[in-house]
């Protein structure tokens, strides 16, 4: 009997050698988890991807408070937050070796290549500061990580076993992981700066009602450091618009890139060192 053409390749494809293949989506969500955070999500601005995934938070009474689209809040707020100047201060303490060592725990909510995912992350701060993420043994404060509805976190360290919150339908991505942790280390939003009207204009008239609160001022300290259109930190320029419009435009060249940070800056990374790493 002689076999067909199509027999035979296919009895050829079943006996080669396994192919090697790149690292899909499926692979870190898996199956049921792709309608959410779609392939596409990668490609969308660091702000587009937290409006996204908070869009449903503060429905429920028993929703937490978030300001600034992913800030979580306690009954009131507590480039670095004033806390970290404040006593308490909201820093993480550095350890006599020159490094701040942060312990975490990241929920049995993420599968194992999710968890790799955002361990994978955390020593990305290791390459260029001082800052050492390590798995939490006994220590009374540390970062929990947990997959909830949306993408936030508390600014700074705020005592305790303190929520991050990366929704693995949706939060798992590097700038992301990057932008919540620098939350945690008591940064804030590049737009809200305190001498952000130097830099960028806010369109009031663009903005959703009731989210203008996004776009407050807050009395931060800068370190010296230039206003960065490209930080992680920073929102893009339609961010939480009603008509498509931007929200925000730089000043005083109204076509600098704004918002499209894929990982930390320069300055990003400039800021932890002299906030953790110089006395």
């Amino acid at each position: 009997m002689r076999l067909t053409l199509s027999l035979i390749l296919l009895l050829l494809l079943a006996f080669s050698p396994a192919q090697s293949r790149s690292i899909k989506a499926g692979d870190i969500y898996g199956p049921e988890d792709t309608g959410f955070n779609s392939i596409g999500d990668a490609n969308l601005t660091v702000s587009t991807i937290i409006e996204k995934a908070n869009r449903n938070i503060g429905q429920t009474p028993e929703d937490p408070t978030i300001r600034f689209g992913d800030i979580l809040v306690d009954d009131g707020l507590q480039n670095a937050d004033r806390c970290t100047s404040r006593k308490p201060s909201c820093m993480w303490p550095r350890n006599s070796d020159g490094n701040t060592y942060i312990p975490y725990i990241i929920s049995n909510q993420f599968r194992p290549k999710q968890k790799d995912l955002i361990t994978s992350v955390l020593k990305t701060f290791e390459k260029s500061t001082c800052i050492r993420f390590k798995p939490r043994d006994r220590e009374e404060d540390y970062i929990d990580v947990q997959s909830l509805e949306g993408c936030y976190s508390f600014v700074g360290r705020t005592g305790g076993g303190q929520t991050l919150s990366l929704n693995r339908r949706g939060c798992l991505h590097k700038k992301i992981i990057q932008h919540e942790l620098l939350h945690a280390l008591g940064f804030h939003h590049e737009q809200c700066r305190s001498d952000r009207d130097q830099h960028i204009r806010i369109l009031y008239e663009n903005i959703i009602p009731g989210e203008e609160h996004n776009f407050d001022k807050e009395d931060t300290n800068n370190l010296n450091t230039p206003y960065d259109y490209g930080s992680v930190m920073h929102y893009e320029r339609d961010a939480f618009s009603r008509n498509g419009q931007p929200t925000m435009v730089p000043i005083p060249d109204q076509n600098v890139a704004v918002g499209r940070a894929e990982e930390m800056s320069a300055n990003d990374i400039l800021r932890i060192k002299k906030l953790y790493c110089t006395d």
